[in-house]
């Protein structure tokens, strides 16, 4: 299927099934790759266990939304994530979730625009958040080996990622804010009509100084006063 100069396909066997960019302009190849696709055959995948509940509704955004997407990590559109963070919040309402990353850190009112949302689902809320945000999943929820059991993908008005049933391995070999050190210690900040959970201030501080994000640090440091 064609979308402003993408072409996507998909593919099926017993074991898998793939969503594949088939062609993409130069200037969203690298948020491709920042986006974990895999580089095969001249084209650029995302795979999931075949049989993986919802794939088809994913198949179906997937074509629609990857673009947008794809645009916004290229910072070639703006990234409306107050709006869908306020999405996020109705909609995942009774689930057992918090925030991360630089959207935590927004939420608590500082001067930064997130690139996107990433939260943090417990495991037996995984699949439930999937079909709580089904009109704009992008990746089906799927077991993954990784540092959570399950991983999931949408995009909205802001692409939302959420890792299910986090565990040690997300500390290490430092600890993070998104791990099981994070999920201990968490902050509740008030964000317009909603409660949010969020990591504590110091590790969200160390993890930017491990990246070198001097201003976000800059930044953190003057909230904290």
């Amino acid at each position: 299927m064609t979308g402003m100069g993408m072409r996507y396909e998909r593919y099926d066997d017993a074991e898998v099934t793939e969503f594949r960019v088939v062609a993409a302009p130069d200037e969203l190849v690298p948020a491709l790759q920042r986006s974990a696709f895999t580089e095969r055959d001249g084209c650029w995948v995302r795979s999931c266990p075949a049989g993986t509940p919802h794939v088809d509704d994913a198949w179906v955004n997937f074509q629609r939304l990857a673009e947008p997407w794809l645009r916004q990590l290229a910072g070639l559109e703006p990234v409306l994530w107050e709006e869908t963070l306020d999405l996020v919040c109705r909609r995942l309402e009774g689930i057992d979730w918090w925030l991360t990353g630089s959207a935590a850190l927004a939420a608590r009112g500082m001067a930064i625009t997130p690139g996107d949302l990433d939260l943090v689902v417990s495991g037996a809320d995984s699949h439930r958040a999937g079909e709580l945000l089904l009109d704009g999943l992008v990746e089906p929820v799927a077991a993954v080996d990784w540092f959570c059991d399950w991983f999931g993908r949408a995009m909205f008005g802001a692409r939302v990622e959420w890792a299910g049933g986090v565990g040690p391995a997300a500390d290490q070999p430092e600890i993070t804010d998104f791990g099981p050190h994070a999920a201990a210690r968490l902050d509740k900040v008030r964000w317009r009509d909603h409660d949010i959970r969020v990591p504590p201030l110091d590790l969200q501080r160390a993890v930017n100084v491990r990246r070198g994000l001097t201003e976000r640090v800059r930044l953190i440091d003057q909230f904290a006063d």
